[in-house]
């Protein structure tokens, strides 16, 4: 996958769901699928946002501006909160916060693909240590075999070294992806409607503000720059993020950590589409991998679900 200077389409991250899911898979699915896109086209927005502010600052924003649109809407009745739902929704905040924080540090230092690919170790691997039944882990098998692929191709179908500190710092946001899914599922089953997403926005807006609070300044007075980042906001965190908390409740934990592997396939396509990049054929057939066991995994839930 062709990268740049400014990280192309970025692909931080989301959660997962509940053990016992309602609703139709299918709601679910749209929901996925709606969310990731929108997230995409919010991240290609973003990379034109990492010049003035930084990558943390960027995120900070991006977190700040949402909560601020999420507070207003669901004006969530905090003082009614058990010391339990607290407790749940303070995790969901401070994994929401390291996920993109280190996501966005180790795009620094390292290609999109390659930073894709270390952070969705995190939703696989907890995808297979959550399964019982084999079918589930090679469908995850060949869904990883297919980020590998694409995050370490280049647009000429190379291999190339990498910053070690950006691998740890992928690393490390993977872990919080992991951490965030957990979260999340017992955030959205302890705390009604959108509540819990715009308290825990909140709280990883404040995690962030003693690193991104420099590099925010520099956008906050210019219109040009709050306009986009309130655009990054909307698109990569409101709209997403909402989608997928609903989504939680619709579809097995497994099955979710799969559908989520279609990220790089609609990183692909809008960084195709908006910011010009061009892929490999390995990194094309790498995403065809993907998208194909992402499929077979949600058949298979249904057929025993």
């Amino acid at each position: 996958m062709t990268t740049s200077a400014a990280p192309a389409a970025a692909v931080p991250v989301r959660p997962i769901p509940a053990e016992r899911p309602t609703g139709r898979p299918g709601t679910a699915i749209a929901l996925v699928l709606g969310s990731c896109t929108s997230f995409q086209f919010g991240a290609a927005l973003a990379t034109r946002l990492f010049p003035v502010t930084g990558a943390v600052g960027a995120t900070l924003l991006r977190l700040g501006l949402a909560a601020i649109v999420l507070l207003a809407v669901t004006r969530p009745q905090v003082r009614s909160w058990s010391r339990s739902q607290w407790r749940v929704v303070l995790v969901y905040g401070v994994s929401l916060a390291g996920m993109n924080g280190f996501y966005y540090a180790a795009l620094a230092r390292l290609p999109l693909g390659a930073a894709v690919t270390i952070q969705f170790l995190g939703p696989l691997t907890l995808s297979a240590a959550l399964s019982r039944r084999w079918r589930d882990g090679a469908w995850i098998g060949l869904a990883l075999l297919g980020v590998l692929t694409l995050g370490l191709a280049d647009r000429h179908g190379v291999v190339g070294g990498l910053d070690p500190v950006g691998v740890v710092l992928a690393l490390i946001s993977a872990g919080f992806w992991a951490l965030y899914i957990l979260a999340g599922s017992r955030a959205s089953a302890a705390v009604p409607g959108r509540s819990g997403v715009a308290v825990a926005m909140t709280v990883g807006a404040l995690v962030l503000l003693p690193l991104g609070s420099l590099g925010a300044v520099h956008a906050v007075g210019r219109p040009g720059p709050m306009l986009l980042a309130f655009g990054v906001a909307m698109l990569a965190s409101v709209v997403p993020y909402t989608l997928e908390f609903a989504a939680m409740r619709r579809a097995p934990r497994r099955v979710f950590g799969v559908l989520l592997c279609l990220d790089p396939a609609l990183a692909t396509l809008a960084g195709w589409l908006l910011l010009g990049q061009r892929s490999s054929l390995i990194a094309v057939a790498a995403v065809a991998v993907v998208i194909t066991a992402s499929v077979g995994s949600t058949l298979s839930a249904r057929v025993e679900g």
